[in-house]
């Protein structure tokens, strides 16, 4: 098994996990963990709103003892528009003691790049180094790292650019989504922007966009030459993808698909833990989404998917699991 470092962690060279906003909470990073991610970070959560001391955006850089237990190291993620507020949030958030601090300047949506924050912050180079240094001076030794995209719009590709500006104000590493602001999720993750960047910075580099199976992750490492691949959406309601990765880049061996039963034995699993960490009435509500993606390609998903959104106890997870064995073709 090969490592990259970062600053001081280290961390296998096979997948971690996206910081996925209003998906990847606690029990979603415990089962990409139990499943061999090699790193997890946790939801985007808001400097500004740290620093005005709001206590459901301080939950967000929850590690608890049962996620800080498993062996892959946990990082949080912050982001903001302002130099002063993000220092502010870094002090804020290192009692919680995570491995690794990261800053998005990547996220897309607008009720946060309209703030000036997350992808806009490609645009405002200046002022991302600002941003940059004053987080790396206020975090002491936990890495700093840094959350980017390909650039605003196909006119304006400066991945590499915001790279260096992040490795000169003391970054530890970037991770480099491949698509534009404006694509969104749309089209293609553009593999040599990627590879462009890890030649252009000597910190390591992450690799994110459209790796979805063990054979995507592959090509992303050997396309690209970073350090270490990213999954997103890809991990929704298939923590087994870790595993797979993990698997094939130790011993170049592929690990058969869960069957339906592994799949809802996961399923219940996660969402019971979620809801011994949040309550019944908040994970239930919270866990229909995920319920929904265990369950996605099998027979009858759309039908299956609907009553997931009805899902509002345990028992009623439970009923569900049972009607979707009983309607299966043997």
């Amino acid at each position: 098994m090969k490592y990259v470092y970062i600053k001081n962690v280290k961390i296998p060279q096979t997948a971690a996990l996206a910081p996925l906003a209003d998906v990847a909470d606690t029990a979603f990073r415990v089962m990409a963990k139990r499943f061999e991610a090699a790193y997890t970070v946790g939801e985007m959560t808001s400097a500004k709103g740290l620093t005005f001391g709001d206590r459901k955006t301080a939950e967000l850089l929850a590690i608890p003892d049962i996620e800080r237990g498993l062996y892959s190291p946990c990082g949080i993620q912050l982001f903001g528009s302002e130099p002063e507020s993000m220092a502010k949030a870094v002090r804020l958030a290192l009692p919680h003691k995570p491995d690794i601090i990261d800053i998005n300047a990547g996220c897309p949506v607008n009720k946060v790049v309209s703030t000036g924050a997350g992808s806009a912050l490609m645009k405002t180079p200046k002022l991302f180094g600002e941003i940059i240094t004053e987080a790396v001076k206020s975090a002491g030794n936990v890495p700093v790292t840094v959350k980017i995209r390909a650039g605003w719009d196909e006119d304006n590709i400066n991945a590499v650019e915001i790279a260096k500006i992040a490795e000169s104000a003391g970054a530890s590493a970037v991770t480099v989504h491949g698509r534009t602001r404006v694509q969104m999720y749309s089209g293609k993750s553009d593999l040599r922007v990627i590879a462009a960047v890890k030649n252009a910075v000597n910190i390591p580099v992450i690799g994110n966009g459209d790796v979805f199976d063990v054979e995507s992750c592959m090509v992303m490492y050997k396309e690209t030459g970073c350090d270490l691949v990213m999954i997103g959406r890809a991990a929704l309601g298939n923590p087994w993808i870790f595993k797979e990765i993990k698997r094939f880049v130790k011993k170049k061996e592929l690990i058969t698909n869960p069957t339906l039963n592994e799949r809802l034995k996961v399923m219940k699993e996660h969402i019971k833990l979620a809801v011994s960490l949040k309550g019944e009435r908040i994970a239930m509500r919270e866990s229909r989404k995920q319920a929904a993606w265990y369950i996605k390609g099998i027979h009858g998903a759309a039908v299956w998917r609907t009553k997931c959104m009805t899902l509002e106890t345990l028992e009623d997870l439970y009923k569900l699991i049972e009607d979707i064995k009983s309607k299966q073709e043997p």
